[in-house]
């Protein structure tokens, strides 16, 4: 079953494209449709189908979700996640477009429950970050403490752990690196990032460490990192646009002198997906209900890198931050 009111909203959508059906798969817009879309993950294998009448019908494989579409229908939107195999055997007489043409609007304006399990996720996220104060860093590998962060988020709740990053000295300057067998040392800066999900829907937040002392010049980087960051959360507000949230971390970094080497990204949007719309350089513009992650960062390679990470819903009068932990630089002591 789907709440009424999405229902009404995703046929209105349909209407409006000329969709005849949707036909979805075990996937982000599948859970979305969910009459309780926070509730466990459980039950969602096969099919869903969407028509412009009748109430949304499952089905056990693709033969029986291809029954229950119209004969007559002309264009049938499916899962953007469907595999190729899938469209095969589905074999309905039809054009076939994205379910997104229809659930991406809908998805991008979080209702209050959705907004609950993000702030729930960024919540657990927060926990494992201020925890990692007390741990024993000196002398330990990236791998085994992103090992052990990953444990605390389970233990904090979430129900997985997309990706946790730990990334020290010259390697929290590599945008794509993965925890490795590096020791960490006295004197590194410590990039540690953790993804979470509560309920289906995702949440990041990222915190820079020193290890019993910051690098040179580490503090003053850091606190252009931090500026950006705050100048980014001032624009998620109903009317700006997207893009300028972006713009406004660059002035920032570039006003620096670190523009060569600040991220090609400063954020997106996020939810039941950790990168989706809106896009922060797409021309969107901000709504309230709209949650994004703000990364912005400054790399300076064979160094170090500081980057933060936090999770910001545009509210009807202005940016709500749902991830609170501290900003401040914090010296790990052992």
């Amino acid at each position: 079953m789907i709440d009424a009111l999405v229902l009404d909203a995703v046929r209105a959508g349909m209407t409006d494209a000329g969709i005849d059906a949707l036909v979805l798969r075990p996937s982000p817009d599948y859970r979305y449709l969910r009459e309780d879309p926070l509730s466990a993950a459980g039950g969602e294998e096969g099919y869903l189908v969407v028509t412009l009448h009748g109430p949304p019908a499952p089905a056990a494989d693709l033969a029986r979700a291809a029954a229950l579409v119209p004969p007559v229908a002309g264009r049938v939107a499916v899962d953007p996640l469907m595999h190729a195999a899938e469209l095969f055997t589905l074999r309905v007489d039809a054009e076939l477009v994205l379910a997104s043409v229809v659930l991406a609007p809908l998805r991008l304006r979080k209702r209050a429950a959705e907004i609950a399990a993000l702030r729930h996720a960024a919540g657990a996220a927060d926990a494992v970050l201020l925890a990692v104060r007390d741990l024993a860093w000196f002398g330990a590998t990236e791998a085994a403490m992103a090992r052990r962060l990953r444990a605390m988020l389970a233990e904090a709740g979430c129900e997985g752990a997309p990706s946790v990053l730990v990334a020290a000295g010259e390697h929290s300057a590599d945008a794509g690196h993965r925890p490795c067998e590096r020791v960490i040392n006295p004197g590194d800066a410590l990039l540690v990032s953790v993804r979470g999900r509560w309920n289906g829907y995702c949440a990041e937040v990222a915190r820079v460490f020193a290890v019993a002392e910051p690098p040179e010049d580490f503090d003053a980087m850091y606190s252009v990192v931090r500026a950006a960051r705050d100048a980014a959360a001032d624009r998620v507000r109903p009317g700006v646009a997207c893009a300028e949230a972006a713009e406004a971390a660059r002035e920032v970094v570039d006003g620096s002198g670190y523009g060569d080497y600040t991220a090609a990204r400063t954020g997106r949007g996020i939810g039941l997906s950790q990168a989706e719309a809106p896009w922060l350089a797409a021309g969107e513009t901000f709504a309230s209900g709209m949650t994004v992650c703000l990364e912005p960062a400054i790399y300076l390679p064979d160094l170090f890198g500081a980057r933060v990470a936090d999770m910001v819903v545009c509210g009807e009068d202005g940016p709500e931050t749902l991830s609170t932990g501290s900003l401040a630089l914090h010296v790990l002591d052992r």
